[in-house]
């Protein structure tokens, strides 16, 4: 009632602010443009931007920034002075008080100055109309529209008053006539070298008879032929040698609106100390190319080593080597062939992706004649050593405090060959929150060793045919362990990879994990029912209705509280479930069916595992920059584990458990086929408006040696990056309430729609609904409420709501959600909608940057 109170007091005086309180008697408040065209209302953010006046922002309609500034006081000195001054002996009894130096510092404390100049920082000044800027406005919308060829347009403007005679809406009006259209196209190019590469590529031209007038048009098709000329040869082409004249066409009738156009591509201009002098552009060929490996070192030219390497020349320091070879696998110049701006991209991104070098220099120097250029790649290594540390502190429900402390060692080119040694070990130690363990202290610890190198390595074959070097080849090895104490089932994993990765563009990226193995070894499996106590609560309300029962008198422990024993783990739960299963006692089909799905899960949550796989995964997005909020990103990821293990065992003789399970060094290997899909795609809405989206659909078949998927593997569902109104796997799988301690599946589907706005400064706010939920499929679990037996499985898709505050670092993006359990499949359906949507059930999630 109290939170409900203050929501409602705040609301209330959020709502009470006057915007015109800072506006004058003869002044008028801008709370709308509307821009007509030929008497249509046109919405492009674009022509929007045109308009130097713009209203108030607004957060989801409500002028929050403007309603702020309105809070802070003008005169906050004046203020201050009046209540002080207001009553006879107020200043006296402060004096006494304080003293009256103090009394003076009151005034400028932040509560009577700063806090009016805070609010005017984050606030926003009320937009006053001025009709100065208004004239202003229709001349950028005239001269925007004389762009897009309507040149004999008319503009005009209206202040509309009539809702409130000191706010106005401004509506621009804009006639726009007949467009004019391109009649005929010619040229006038000097140099005889442009003159041939223009004609071979003049079919795509962005600019053709017939098209109506777009200045647009002419800039885009000047950066086109740019690229097309520094790509075939002219390397030092000059963007400003193009320009365009364009001519009404009057001859053929004075009233069409037609225009006559000539490129005109002139000669290269030189600018001198006192003169500029202009000579015929020319095709440049790539002469000798000499690459310098730490031209910044201090050794005499008598110590540097000078060797060649096909068509390169290679200047060696004492000070650093690298093998021949994976330079001229890094830089695509070649000796006597033409020059192409696309060489010099690629080979800055190659050798910087290297991780070897700083930022590469690479000066061209043209001989005499004007036709070979001398390419000098000038490297500058960096240092062979690199160490980094991390240190952080923790706290979580089942950690009182933890203190972790990692450190990474990084070694550089290594076997000179641009291959990086990385070395990492991390630890963390600390107290735990409950008593759940004998000792109240846990522990864990670990190392990975990565070896990178800048190429696919494939046994007896050539991939640079396959996979070009521009496309950033790389391969990595990498090998880890970690060990718990006091986590969990205190699990030790060990893990070794074989990846390869390569990035045709910026906008396409494949990564192919040739072996990822991992096992995962249970130290203390008997320690299951202490830590997933939601299933020990179900086993011991089974075993409640047998208590009586003499064979299982040793099970319980009667003497914590003789009124309600609860069984001894491990002793009773083990022995409790086998009395069960032997059928020892006598109980009833449904405790019979929960006693062995728990024992089900127990033993595959206990279990070790071996997961030997294969996988793909391919990335394509159509973005262009971090600041692009109009895109898609598609990810799609296939896996296989087993199927090498399962061949060998055609003439291997594997042993097998009970379950007739082929072991690979006493463990059942995974066998299992995994797919996953994922889209996003974001629209952007103007004035940093965005609407994001997401659909993602996942599903893990276990077949051959497994009837189940690895925990490690399974989905999962809620947390601050799926549905927020749900604790991380809190939600499913289906219809089943939260009984487990952490639910998974080997099924997921999600649907995340999200509007994004800005609030104040680097505030940010959303509003967001996150669908979704994970399901048991073709694996052994045989629970209806849990399993996608047809469509109608669908109807358990939870729907969780709510609202999102984002503080934007630069760097990183810092999130809290508020989600709400709008649509909960674990109620009754009568209760399914809106029973928990409250404050006392909502879910408070912190997150590190956008949730997709």
């Amino acid at each position: 009632m109290a939170k409900l109170s203050l929501l409602s007091l705040l609301a209330i005086v959020l709502l009470s602010c006057n915007s015109l309180k800072k506006v004058e008697e003869d002044e008028y408040l801008v709370t709308k443009n509307l821009i007509y065209a030929d008497s249509v209302k046109i919405n492009n953010e674009e022509v929007e931007s045109l308009i130097y006046q713009k209203p108030n922002s607004t957060v989801l309609g409500y002028p929050l920034r403007l309603n702020l500034y309105n809070l802070a006081k003008e005169n906050p000195d004046s203020s201050y002075n009046a209540w002080l001054y207001k009553k006879e002996n107020r200043k006296k009894r402060l004096e006494k008080l304080l003293s009256a130096k103090q009394v003076n510092r009151l005034g400028e404390s932040f509560l009577v100055k700063g806090l009016s100049e805070w609010l005017k920082d984050i606030g926003e000044a009320p937009t006053i109309l001025d009709t100065t800027r208004t004239r202003l406005s229709l001349s950028r919308l005239s001269a925007y529209y004389q762009g897009k060829g309507y040149f004999t347009n008319n503009t005009s403007y209206e202040i509309d008053t009539t809702k409130n005679n000191r706010k106005a809406r401004v509506n621009y009006h804009i006639t726009l006539g007949d467009p004019y259209m391109i009649d005929s196209l010619s040229n006038d190019i000097s140099s005889t070298a442009i003159d041939s590469l223009y004609f071979l590529n003049s079919a795509n031209s962005l600019i053709k008879e017939g098209q109506q007038f777009d200045l647009s048009n002419f800039n885009l098709e000047r950066e086109r032929l740019t690229g097309i000329f520094r790509n075939n040869g002219i390397r030092n082409f000059q963007e400003s040698s193009i320009t365009f004249d364009i001519v009404r066409d009057t001859v053929k009738s004075a009233n069409d609106q037609k225009m006559n156009i000539t490129l005109n591509i002139g000669d290269l201009k030189i600018r001198g100390e006192n003169e500029v002098t202009t000579s015929s552009y020319k095709v440049e060929k790539i002469n000798n190319i000499n690459i310098y490996t730490d031209y910044l070192s201090t050794s005499t030219q008598d110590s540097i080593n000078i060797i060649e390497y096909g068509d390169y020349t290679i200047h060696y320091s004492p000070n650093f080597d690298i093998k021949p070879k994976t330079l001229a696998n890094a830089i695509f110049f070649k000796k006597d062939s033409i020059y192409r701006d696309v060489d010099k991209i690629r080979t800055s991104r190659q050798l910087n992706a290297l991780n070897i070098f700083k930022y590469p220099n690479i000066i061209f120097e043209a001989d005499s004649l004007g036709n070979k250029v001398n390419t000098n790649i000038y490297l500058a290594p960096k240092p062979k050593y690199s160490l980094g540390t991390n240190f952080e502190v923790s706290r979580s429900n089942l950690r009182r405090l933890g203190v972790g402390l990692g450190t990474t060692l990084l070694i550089r080119n290594i076997f000179k060959g641009a291959e990086n040694l990385s070395i990492s070990a991390d630890g963390a130690y600390g107290l735990l929150s409950n008593n759940t363990f004998e000792a109240n202290y846990f522990s864990e610890f670990g190392g990975d060793i990565t070896l990178d190198f800048p190429r696919i390595w494939f046994p007896f074959i050539n991939t640079s045919k396959i996979i070009p070097n521009y496309s950033l080849p790389k391969t990595r090895i990498a090998i880890g362990t970690s060990f718990q104490n006091n986590i969990g089932l205190d699990k030790q994993t060990f893990n070794t990879v074989l990846g390869y990765n390569w990035v045709p563009s910026d906008f396409i990226n494949h990564n192919v994990e040739l072996l990822n193995i991992q096992f995962v070894r249970n130290v203390n499996s008997n320690r299951f029912f202490n830590v997933y106590r939601n299933t020990f609560e179900r086993l011991d309300d089974v075993a409640d209705n047998y208590e009586n029962e003499p064979e299982l008198a040793d099970f319980f422990d009667t003497e914590s509280d003789p009124d309600n024993p609860t069984l001894i783990i491990p002793s009773g739960t083990t022995g409790f479930i086998n009395a069960v299963e032997n059928g020892i006692i006598s109980t009833s089909t449904s405790d019979f069916n929960d006693v062995v799905r728990i024992e089900e899960r127990r033993k595959r949550l206990t279990d070790n595992n071996l997961i030997f796989a294969t996988n793909y995964t391919l990335n394509k997005t159509n973005r262009d920059g971090i600041l692009d909020n109009s895109f898609y990103q598609f990810r799609w990821k296939l896996e296989s584990a087993g199927n090498l293990l399962s061949a060998f065992s055609n003439f291997i003789p594997f042993n097998k458990n009970d379950d007739e399970q082929l072991l690979v060094f006493g463990v059942p290997f995974s066998q299992y086929i995994k797919n996953e899909f994922e889209y996003v795609k974001y629209w952007d809405l103007s004035h940093s408006n965005v609407l994001a989206t997401r659909a993602f659909f996942g599903i893990a078949i276990p077949y051959g040696n497994s009837d189940n998927i690895p925990f490690v593997r399974s989905y999962f569902a809620g947390g601050s990056n799926d549905n927020r109104a749900w604790f991380p796997y809190s939600l499913g799988p289906g219809s089943v309430s939260a009984i487990n301690d952490f639910n998974e599946a080997n099924l997921k589907l999600a649907l995340n729609i999200e509007y994004r706005f800005p609030i104040v400064g680097d505030i940010n706010g959303a509003i967001f609904a996150d669908a979704g939920n994970i399901w048991n499929v073709f694996d052994n679990v045989e629970d209806s409420d849990a399993t996608f037996d047809s469509f109608d499985s669908l109807k358990d898709i939870a729907l969780g709501t709510g609202l999102g505050l984002r503080y934007d670092f630069t760097y990183f993006l810092f999130r809290l959600d508020l989600g709400f359990k709008t649509y909960n499949p674990a109620e009754i359906q009568s209760e399914r909608w809106f029973k928990d949507y409250n404050f006392a059930n909502a879910v408070l999630q912190i997150g590190i940057n956008y949730p997709f």
